[in-house]
């Protein structure tokens, strides 16, 4: 990577939707440029993939909360993958160091939702606890970056 597919990483965080051709005006290549440099990216896997975000509170999932997950004995990765994915409420996992196995991020329509979300979560024999905290105010969000 250079200084050019940084600037090209850039643009499309602000406009992922932008053309090839309005990023190669913003930094002075040509649209089959941009297009082959995005291609590389994409092939080399610095660029993950394109999708859309959405505004949780519009789409009707506007109470989000954090989960930390306390296994019973040693769960590994794989496992607790394999446990989290079919929860649909569940929006990221992640293992993590400290007294906790696993920190998770749920978000549901409101708290009668979020208490079933997180049933489903303890529910498997795995887990043997949870402490959860909801979000009040999101202050910064720099996804993607």
């Amino acid at each position: 990577m250079d200084s050019l597919d940084s600037r090209i990483l850039d643009l499309l965080r602000e406009d992922g939707r932008a053309s090839y051709h309005e990023l190669g005006q913003k930094i002075g290549l040509s649209a089959s440029a941009v297009k082959r440099r995005v291609d590389r990216m994409t092939e080399d896997g610095v660029i993950r993939g394109f999708t859309v975000l959405t505004d949780p509170e519009a789409v009707g999932h506007g109470t989000e909360a954090y989960v930390e997950l306390f296994c019973r004995g040693i769960v590994g990765p794989n496992e607790l993958r394999r446990i989290l994915t079919g929860i649909p409420e569940v929006i990221e996992a992640t293992t993590v160091t400290g007294q906790a196995d696993a920190l998770v991020t749920l978000r549901a329509k409101d708290t009668r939702h979020l208490e079933l979300a997180l049933e489903k979560v303890r529910s498997p024999q795995q887990v043997d606890s949870t402490r959860s905290a909801i979000v009040l105010s999101r202050l910064i969000e720099r996804r993607g970056q």
